[in-house]
């Protein structure tokens, strides 16, 4: 998309709409140029290519779960409005099932907020709390929906990279380490916000009760409010321990913490979340929910109550844990057949692979979209297009400034089932003469 400018304002190209002045939000935070979904979209790729790209699934929601939407489309309550906090079985739902995790009785009506996804949720808290000019410190690489959503709403993002020490012969996502002199230097006195994302996506880290106590020292002394992005807590592999920053002394009062049925339950498109926290940030944050969508699909919201509800007795979270990580490990064998180099996730659903000796002819013909990307734009083109299976460079999740920290790698969804992940690694093994 081109822009002119008209009276010192920057416009749209082509017709009648280059009269009309663009707001300048839509200049800040990459909005305008084309995001790595459109490139590394399936329209743009090989027909038969097998998409490790984008972290959705190609597997439905558990019946039961799916069966709660059907019952729930057959009645008349549910095909209507909700209420701006969400339906009331929900928000219950979510009360019983997380109180036990949280070490406290959750209020239904003041401490929970049923939003339209996770990513809607983030959105709203950034427009309930964020002035113009505001800063916001966000982990690279980070979730790309963040920057956006800080710039729309008047936020100044402030980038601190994890520092990737993955020297040895297995290293794990928790290699990816915060520097914690770079992380006090880079709060100043217009920090409104940090966001914390654990488990991580891109990397896959579970951030330690160690690095996490280090951030909340520095959000009390700097007064910042906490984003704590959990959406991924219900994936988290090899024995490691998910904590809650919410539950860390003195951080319950500054901190929101996001959830996402769509995660939790693989169905991605439903766009049902919820955020739990203290009243003092959640009635803000809905009164602009409520401005936003007013309120958020009502009958998937009864399924994913059910979902909640029987969860437990089901044994449902620990049986999907267990498939992921058996997904996971599928991936893994196929890279260590080739002999590459990767970050072992300890949460989330993605890995990142080290494609920096990759190599691939300098007259590949590489579409202009990707001119001026990281290097890691081409290797992901590369892969896609010569073996059939597509990843997500990770400079993507970058400022321009570090961007080079996230050439080395490419991103790999295992949120897939177990043949498409299998069938995915006989082809990467053609990767091998491709190999510096």
């Amino acid at each position: 998309m081109g822009s002119a400018a008209v009276n010192g304002h920057k416009t749209l190209n082509g017709d009648r709409s280059n009269l009309i002045s663009l707001s300048s939000r839509l200049y800040e935070g990459r909005a305008l140029s084309l995001d790595v979904w459109s490139i590394y979209n399936a329209v743009n790729l090989p027909a038969d290519c097998i998409n490790l790209g984008q972290g959705y699934m190609n597997f439905p929601p558990p019946k039961w779960v799916t069966d709660a939407a059907d019952e729930a489309l057959k009645t008349t309550p549910a095909n209507h409005y909700s209420h701006p906090k969400g339906r009331i079985r929900l928000r219950q739902a979510v009360k019983n099932f997380y109180e036990a995790s949280f070490n406290r009785s959750l209020d239904v009506e003041t401490e929970i907020l049923v939003t339209s996804g996770a990513n809607e949720g983030q959105y709203s808290v950034f427009t309930a709390f964020l002035e113009q000019g505001d800063e916001v410190i966000m982990f690279e690489p980070f979730f790309d929906q963040y920057l956006p959503s800080v710039t729309f709403n008047g936020g100044k993002p402030v980038y601190v990279p994890l520092h990737p020490h993955t020297q040895g012969e297995k290293p794990t996502s928790n290699d990816w380490k915060i520097d914690f002199d770079e992380l006090r230097r880079a709060i100043t006195p217009k920090a409104k916000l940090i966001i914390i994302n654990t488990p991580h996506n891109p990397v896959g880290k579970v951030f330690t009760k160690e690095e996490l106590e280090q951030i909340a020292v520095l959000a009390e002394e700097f007064n910042l409010l906490v984003m704590a992005d959990e959406v991924y807590d219900c994936l988290v592999f090899d024995g490691k321990e998910h904590v809650r920053f919410a539950n860390l002394p003195g951080m319950w009062d500054r901190t929101v913490t996001v959830f996402s049925a769509g995660k939790a339950f693989a169905a991605t498109g439903w766009r049902i979340g919820w955020l739990i926290g203290p009243p003092s940030i959640i009635q803000p944050t809905l009164a602009a929910t409520t401005r936003i969508v007013f309120c958020t699909n009502s009958p998937l919201q009864e399924a994913a109550a059910a979902g909640l509800e029987q969860a437990r007795e089901r044994g449902f979270f620990a049986t999907q844990n267990q498939e992921y990580q058996d997904r996971r490990d599928i991936l893994l064998r196929a890279f260590d057949r080739i002999g590459m180099k990767y970050s072992q996730p300890e949460g989330s659903y993605f890995v990142l692979l080290d494609v920096s000796g990759v190599q691939f002819p300098e007259d590949y013909p590489f579409p202009k979209t990707i001119d001026g990307r990281g290097r890691d734009f081409k290797v992901c083109w590369f892969i896609a297009n010569e073996i059939g299976v597509s990843s997500i460079p990770v400079s993507e999740f970058y400022c321009d400034e570090h961007r080079g920290i996230g050439e080395s790698y490419a991103r790999f969804a295992f949120c897939k089932d177990e043949d498409t992940l299998r069938m995915a690694g006989e082809r990467l093994l053609g990767l091998k003469k491709y190999l510096a």
